[in-house]
C-alpha cells in the first residue's frame, strides 16, 4: 500500500510538473513571434539594410524625374539609351533563346558579333530574361539607370567603411562619387553610370584581406570568401563595359604586383608569409574567373575589329577628346546648382559632354582639407593624393605635358586595349573616388573628436551633417527625360530580314528599339563607326525601289523594306515613296503612315 501510495503521490507529483500542452503552444507561439519581430527589427536597423535602403532612396530623388513616366521616356537623349535598352533586352532574349550566338545579335543583318560592335551593357542581362517589348525594354532601362546610381553610392559607402571613415563620412563619400556633377553629362551613357562594381569590389577585396587605411594590415582579420566575392564582383563590372573595366583591370593587376612584392619583402625579412593558404587559393581562384570573363570579352572585340578594319581608333580619337586642364573646374550644362554658371566656361570646350569633369565644389574642399586632418594615416593620405595627382594627369590625355607622351598616349600604345579608351576623361572615376576616400578621412576624424570640442552636440552634429547636404544638392539634376519614339506598326507587317529607311544614323538606335518586340532581324544598327556592309547598304539604297538596289537586297537577303515617309525630309530617300513599283516583281503596302516592300 505504501509503494502503490508512494507511487501515485509521484505520479501526482510528476503531473503537476508537466505543462498542459494547449497552455504551452499558446505559450510557445508568442515566444516564436516575438523572436520573429526581433529579428525582423534588428535586419531592418542593421547599418548594411539602413544603408542600401537609403542607397536606393536617394537615387530615386536624384535621378527623378526617371521614374516619373518609366514605360515612355528615357534619360539623356534618344541617341545612346535606347541603344542601350536594346542590349539589356537582347541579352536576356539570346541567353533564354540562343545563348551561343549571343553576339550574332538581330541587327546589322548580315554581320557577325554585332553585339560587341559597342561597348556593352551585358552584365544587366538577367534583369532582360523577363517580359520583351518596346515598352517593357524602356522601363527595365529606367530602373536600371535608377539602380546604377544606388549601386555606386552603396559601393563607395562600402569601401570607406571598410578603409576606416565613419558611417557619415561614408555617406559622404557615397553621395559625393555616385552623383558627382561630371556624371551628369553622362546621363545617356548607363556603361559610365555603371560604376558601382568598382568601389564594391574593393571594398570586399580589403574587407577580405583585413586591410584598411585606418589600422593597416591586419592578419588576424583575413576573410577568403569576401577575396572571392570581390573578384567575382569585378569580373561581374567587366560586362557592364570594358570603357570602366579595363582601367579596373590594370588597377588590380598593378595591385597584385605591389603586394606580391610585399609578401615577398616580408618573407625575405621575417621568415613568414603574411598571406595563408585559404588567402592565396580565395585569390588564384577568384583572379581565374576575372582573367577568363576579360580575355572572353577582349577576344571577341579583337574579332570585332579583325572583321571590321574601320572599327579600330587610332590615338586622333583619344587627342580629339583629351580635356583640358580647366574642364576639371567645369560643371556639365545638366547639373542643377552650377551649370548656368559655367555656361561661358563650357564654351570654350571643343567636346563638353567629356570635358566638363568637375567632381564638385564640395568634394574638393573635403579632399584638400584630408590631406592634412585626416583619421588615416599620413603615408596612406600621401598615396591617394599621388592617386589623384596620376589619374588626374593622365585624364588630360594629350593635352599633359609633351602631348601625353609619357603619359595616357604611353599607355595606349603600351598596354592592350588601352588604345580603345579614347576619352581620357573618364578616368574621373577614379580620381573623383579617390577624391571621395580623402574627403571622407576628414569628414571622419571631426565626427569622432567631437566629444572633445567642446561644442554643443546640435551644433557639432549639424556641422557634421553638412558635408552630406552639400554633396547631395551639388548632385541634383536637370537631365532632360524625352519621350522614345513610337514603334511603327509597319515592322510587324514586314517579313524578316527587314531594312528600315531612312537608315542615316539619326534613328538607328530607334529601330533597335522597336526590335524588342520579338527581335526581328534588321539591317539597321546604331554604333560609332560605319560597318563596310551598311555604308554599302546606304549607298545601294538611295535609289530604291529601283533593279539595281532590289536584287542587291535580295542577294543579301532582305526580303522587306520599310519606309517611314515622315523621316525621310533631307536625307538621300527623300522623295521615295513617290517612285513606282510596277514592273520591279515587287509588293507595297500601307500600314499607320508607313510603307512596306514586300521583296519576294
Amino acid at each position: 500500500m505504501q509503494a502503490i501510495r508512494r507511487g501515485l503521490v509521484g505520479t501526482s507529483s510528476a503531473d503537476r510538473r508537466q505543462p498542459d500542452p494547449e497552455q504551452a503552444g499558446s505559450e510557445s507561439q508568442p515566444r516564436r513571434g516575438q523572436g520573429v519581430v526581433r529579428a525582423a527589427s534588428r535586419l531592418l536597423r542593421h547599418e548594411w539594410t539602413v544603408a542600401t535602403i537609403a542607397s536606393v532612396v536617394v537615387a530615386v530623388v536624384l535621378t527623378w524625374p526617371t521614374l516619373k513616366q518609366p514605360w515612355t521616356t528615357i534619360p539623356g537623349d534618344i541617341g545612346d539609351p535606347p541603344l542601350q535598352a536594346w542590349q539589356v533586352a537582347w541579352a536576356g532574349h539570346a541567353l533564354v533563346t540562343d545563348p551561343l550566338n549571343l553576339w550574332h545579335s538581330n541587327t546589322f543583318f548580315p554581320d557577325l558579333y554585332t553585339y560587341a560592335y559597342t561597348d556593352i551593357v551585358l552584365g544587366y542581362a538577367p534583369a532582360g530574361l523577363f517580359v520583351n517589348g518596346v515598352a517593357a525594354a524602356i522601363f527595365r532601362y529606367n530602373l536600371l539607370y535608377v539602380f546604377a546610381h544606388a549601386l555606386a553610392c552603396l559601393g563607395a559607402y562600402a569601401l570607406v567603411r571598410q578603409l576606416g571613415g565613419i558611417r557619415t563620412a561614408a555617406a559622404v563619400a557615397g553621395v559625393a562619387w555616385a552623383f558627382a556633377p561630371w556624371r551628369l553629362a553622362h546621363s545617356g551613357h548607363l556603361n559610365i553610370l555603371s560604376i558601382g562594381g568598382v568601389a564594391l569590389c574593393l571594398a570586399m577585396l580589403a574587407r577580405g584581406h583585413g586591410w584598411s587605411l585606418r589600422d593597416g594590415h591586419r592578419p588576424d582579420l583575413h576573410r577568403p570568401g569576401w577575396i572571392l566575392a570581390g573578384w567575382l564582383v569585378a569580373a561581374w563590372q567587366l560586362t557592364l563595359g570594358l570603357a570602366i573595366g579595363l582601367p579596373l583591370a590594370y588597377f588590380l593587376a598593378g595591385t597584385m604586383i605591389v603586394v606580391l612584392v610585399a609578401v615577398g619583402w616580408a618573407r625575405w625579412r621575417t621568415g613568414t608569409w603574411l598571406l595563408g593558404r585559404r588567402v592565396v587559393l580565395a585569390n588564384l581562384l577568384g583572379g581565374v574567373v576575372f582573367g577568363a570573363v576579360l580575355i572572353w570579352l577582349g577576344t571577341t572585340f579583337l574579332r570585332v575589329v579583325e572583321l571590321n578594319p574601320e572599327a579600330h581608333r587610332d590615338l586622333s580619337w583619344t587627342e580629339m577628346f583629351s580635356p583640358a586642364l580647366r574642364g576639371y573646374f567645369v560643371a556639365p550644362a545638366d547639373s542643377w546648382l552650377w551649370g548656368d554658371h559655367f555656361a561661358a566656361a563650357r564654351a570654350q570646350l571643343s567636346w563638353p559632354p567629356e570635358m566638363a569633369l568637375l567632381p564638385g565644389v564640395t568634394l574638393i574642399v573635403l579632399a584638400v582639407a584630408g590631406l592634412s586632418y585626416s583619421t588615416f594615416r599620413v603615408r596612406h593620405r600621401v598615396l591617394l593624393a599621388l592617386g589623384v595627382l596620376v589619374s588626374g594627369a593622365l585624364g588630360l590625355g594629350s593635352n599633359l605635358v609633351g602631348q601625353g607622351d609619357p603619359g595616357y598616349l604611353t599607355l595606349s600604345r603600351l598596354l592592350p586595349g588601352w588604345d580603345a579608351l579614347r576619352t581620357p576623361g573618364r578616368l574621373m572615376v577614379w580620381t573623383s573616388l579617390l577624391l571621395a576616400v580623402l574627403a571622407a578621412g576628414a569628414v571622419s576624424e571631426f565626427g569622432r573628436n567631437r566629444p572633445r570640442l567642446g561644442w554643443p552636440r546640435w551644433v557639432s552634429a549639424v556641422v557634421l551633417l553638412l558635408p552630406l547636404v552639400l554633396v547631395t544638392v551639388e548632385g541634383v539634376n536637370r537631365t532632360p527625360h524625352p519621350t522614345v519614339p513610337t514603334a511603327p506598326p509597319a515592322l510587324r507587317a514586314a517579313t524578316e530580314p527587314i531594312l528600315v529607311l531612312p537608315s542615316n544614323g539619326v534613328a538607328e538606335s530607334d529601330i533597335m528599339l522597336w526590335t524588342t518586340d520579338g527581335f526581328p532581324r534588321v539591317a539597321n544598327g546604331s554604333v560609332t563607326f560605319l560597318p563596310a556592309s551598311q555604308q554599302q547598304i546606304r549607298a545601294v539604297t538611295t535609289t530604291f525601289p529601283d533593279p539595281v538596289s532590289i536584287t542587291f537586297l535580295r542577294q543579301v537577303g532582305i526580303r522587306s523594306v520599310v519606309v517611314l515617309p515622315d523621316r525621310l525630309a533631307g536625307t538621300p530617300w527623300d522623295g521615295l515613296p513617290t517612285r513606282p513599283v510596277d514592273g520591279l516583281g515587287i509588293t507595297r503596302e500601307e500600314v499607320a503612315g508607313a510603307l512596306v516592300y514586300h521583296l519576294d
